[in-house]
């Protein structure tokens, strides 16, 4: 039984490596679940056994992308609660996840347009709930008096992450000497993001206090 499920869990990473290398060449509209299943050498039923649509295996590869992040935001109760060492965590696993993945998010990006209806929802599903928990983060810091009530954070948060997207496609599709590293960059985009949203200039903390003055 053991060996049963190891095996199966082996077949459908294998799967998914092959469907994030096709989907990365040939886009989500140009991939066939006959080449997925070429690559990951396999025949198209037993991919049709793990994954019984080509929509259904691109949520799977959304999920497995996403996995570092959602598994440092569910438990937020272990993040420090300094609200600059919390959100530079953040988002350097979000930069490596753009980083390493960056073939198949720049593809995904260049045919937005041609997503059919039902693309568009599997990847939807697979982001907001990241999305929502990071609001839901800060939301707990304008409750600690480190964030301001007046903050947008559906926007802010969606401004944030995208600056450091920006920061990716810049990097690979103008690769020209710019004077910083990525980590500086990313360094620098949690440095704006925070001072534009929190109360405190310097080391803002989720432990603050609200001012009574």
């Amino acid at each position: 039984m053991a060996r049963l499920k190891q095996g199966t869990v082996k077949t459908r990473d294998r799967l998914l490596k092959a469907a994030i290398e096709v989907f990365s060449t040939e886009g989500f509209v140009g991939a066939t679940t006959r080449e997925i299943a070429r690559v990951a050498g396999v025949n198209e039923v037993t991919l049709f056994r793990y994954f019984p649509s080509k929509e259904q295996l691109l949520g799977a590869v959304a999920q497995h992308i996403t996995a570092l992040k959602a598994e440092a935001l569910a438990h937020q109760e272990e993040w420090t609660q300094d609200l600059r060492r919390d959100l530079l965590h953040y988002a350097t696993l979000h930069d490596n996840m753009l980083e390493e993945y960056e073939a198949l998010i720049r593809m995904f990006i260049g045919e937005a347009q041609r997503h059919p209806q039902e693309a568009l929802q599997v990847l939807q599903q697979s982001f907001l709930p990241l999305r929502e928990q990071l609001i839901a983060y800060l939301r707990n810091c304008i409750e600690r008096g480190s964030v301001r009530p007046d903050v947008d954070l559906p926007l802010a948060v969606d401004r944030f992450t995208g600056m450091l997207l920006a920061g990716m496609v810049r990097r690979h599709v103008v690769p020209i000497v710019r004077g910083y590293s990525r980590a500086q960059y990313v360094e620098g985009c949690v440095d704006l993001f925070v001072r534009g949203v929190s109360t405190t200039a310097i080391n803002p903390s989720c432990t603050a206090t609200p001012s009574t003055s």
